[in-house]
């Protein structure tokens, strides 16, 4: 039986960003979300938390998403946890440059707010179909 999809942790250092993310995710798609503004503070709470899948932008000051991302597949607590990589940087030569660090997958900002939880959802479920 397939892993239900209950709880996003969503890691965004611009807060309307992730205040729409949150919105969304849970008005629409009914999800407890976790929301951080930054890397440490994203792996600090998948400590806490154990999310089911993971939301991180790319482009952030400090720990940027690919470092955080290589931060969660070091741990062996957190390194199992699905990525999914939020950027406008969506080239197809980008995206593969995400897939091959491990993310398993890509959603191009601007998003939009009302097929963000259906866009994560299909994710969810290609990983765990």
């Amino acid at each position: 039986m397939t892993k239900t999809l209950k709880h996003i942790l969503c890691i965004d250092d611009e807060d309307d960003i992730l205040t729409v993310a949150q919105l969304s995710l849970e008005t629409v798609g009914g999800f407890s979300v976790t929301a951080c503004s930054n890397g440490e503070e994203g792996i600090q709470k998948a400590m806490e938390n154990k999310p089911d899948i993971i939301m991180i932008d790319v482009m952030m000051p400090g720990l940027d998403g690919p470092a955080t991302l290589q931060k969660f597949k070091n741990n062996p607590d957190l390194s199992s946890i699905p990525i999914i990589f939020m950027t406008a940087r969506v080239q197809e030569a980008e995206i593969q440059e995400y897939l091959d660090m491990g993310a398993s997958d890509v959603v191009a900002k601007p998003f939009d707010p009302m097929e963000l939880s259906g866009t994560v959802l299909n994710i969810w479920e290609k990983i765990n179909g």
